[in-house]
């Protein structure tokens, strides 16, 4: 289903005549080279799929090669004289956007209908290469981890699996062994994607990087300022190298750390992060609780709990014009605040069934114009009914 919807938006943007560089950009294991399979299954133009994933052993030239390949079909007039080049983890070339705007330019100049799909797993890289050669030459479509709907459509799993397992749909058929299942996350998901942030990014201290990961997955739902960070690290170095390792994770679609709401911008960005995991399995593969341990462990359940509505709020609001926050003050928090438009929603989260009233969003209400006050579990709205709706449905 989930791949489906993304499969049928791209087929249809390569039938236009108007062409972009379409951008499939993501974290590892959300279904962005199934896509691009399934697009070239799909479509009746002539689709070459090509994998940087040796970057070693390529370099621009390799792009030029793959990309004549496509031409020579094209001109050809075998099928419908257009075509598709899907290159895979470009951003690991150097120079790579350089080379793909010389070459698009060439063809957009000739009237050639080459159209182009780029997929990557480094948004920052991704983005850096579109922003400094491709302006206004492309669009990207977010391929974010998979929400409880495409799970539950996908492979029929509960809310309470969800929620402990999270949205890896890779990992799906290892849940039953749960031992195999955490060893898969931790070295297939987890030390891969580290990997790469170290091979593709500078650096210079990656024990605290990856300490830092730890750290985001042991206080996700957390505020936590840079300063009590540096309190639990070695070689720390100081909180604008925390800040911009932070926003390293984030960009592989791990660990983000959401600002305090604040009509200041500037107080904003000063504001001690809200540690959240993008992906709950995440959390679970890092613990030795079992999902039922896990579920008769309060604290601990309740913690998953939001960062499982976080992690939804979060993924889902990629790429629109919506923004997520926190919001912090006289004793009081307000779990989540969205800002859309002239629209400000406060959620609070409730994983116990007891009642409740809501004392920080009561406070919030009294310094910004809330348009509405949502209360999720307890006696509020199901923690289901949430995740199966869009977050941008809750606007206007």
């Amino acid at each position: 289903m989930y791949n489906r919807l993304i499969l049928n938006d791209l087929y249809q943007r390569f039938s236009e005549p108007k062409r972009f560089i379409q951008v499939l950009c993501g974290p590892r294991q959300t279904g962005k080279t199934t896509i691009a399979r399934q697009l070239v299954e799909k479509t009746e133009y002539y689709c070459h799929y090509a994998t940087a994933d040796e970057p070693l052993l390529k370099n621009h030239g390799w792009i030029e090669q793959q990309w004549e390949l496509v031409r020579t079909k094209i001109k050809s007039g075998q099928k419908q004289n257009k075509g598709i080049l899907i290159l895979d983890e470009v951003q690991k070339l150097a120079e790579w956007s350089e080379t793909v705007k010389r070459l698009w330019d060439e063809d957009s100049g000739s009237g050639l209908q080459l159209y182009v799909l780029i997929l990557g797993s480094s948004p920052l890289l991704v983005q850096k290469g579109l922003t400094e050669s491709l302006a206004g030459r492309f669009e990207i479509i977010h391929v974010t981890h998979w929400s409880f709907q495409e799970m539950q459509k996908a492979f029929n799993i509960s809310l309470d699996q969800y929620i402990y397992y999270g949205g890896y749909p890779g990992a799906v058929s290892l849940i039953d062994n749960r031992h195999r299942w955490a060893s898969y996350i931790n070295d297939s998901l987890i030390e891969t994607t580290i990997s790469r942030i170290l091979l593709m990014t500078r650096v210079d201290k990656p024990a605290l990087l990856r300490r830092l990961f730890e750290i985001g997955c042991l206080h996700s739902g957390q505020v936590l300022s840079y300063q009590k960070m540096i309190g639990q690290l070695q070689d720390a170095g100081n909180t604008t190298t925390l800040a911009h390792y932070l926003n390293l994770l984030k960009g592989a679609g791990l660990i983000a750390g959401l600002s305090k709401f604040a009509e200041n911008i500037i107080r904003q960005r000063k504001s001690s992060p809200k540690l959240l995991v993008l992906n709950t399995g995440l959390m679970t593969a890092r613990t030795a609780l079992s999902i039922e341990d896990a579920k008769k462990d309060i604290k601990f359940w309740g913690r998953l709990v939001e960062s499982t509505i976080g992690a939804y709020i979060y993924n889902q609001t990629i790429g629109k014009n919506i923004n997520v926050y926190y919001w912090a003050g006289r004793n009081r928090e307000v779990d989540f605040v969205l800002s859309g438009g002239d629209e400000l929603i406060a959620i609070e989260v409730k994983s116990s069934a007891k009642k409740t009233n809501l004392p920080g969003i009561s406070e919030f209400a009294k310094e910004f114009p809330v348009t509405k006050k949502l209360l999720i579990g307890a006696q509020g709205i199901e923690i289901e009914e949430f995740l199966l709706m869009p977050v941008e449905a809750w606007f206007k």
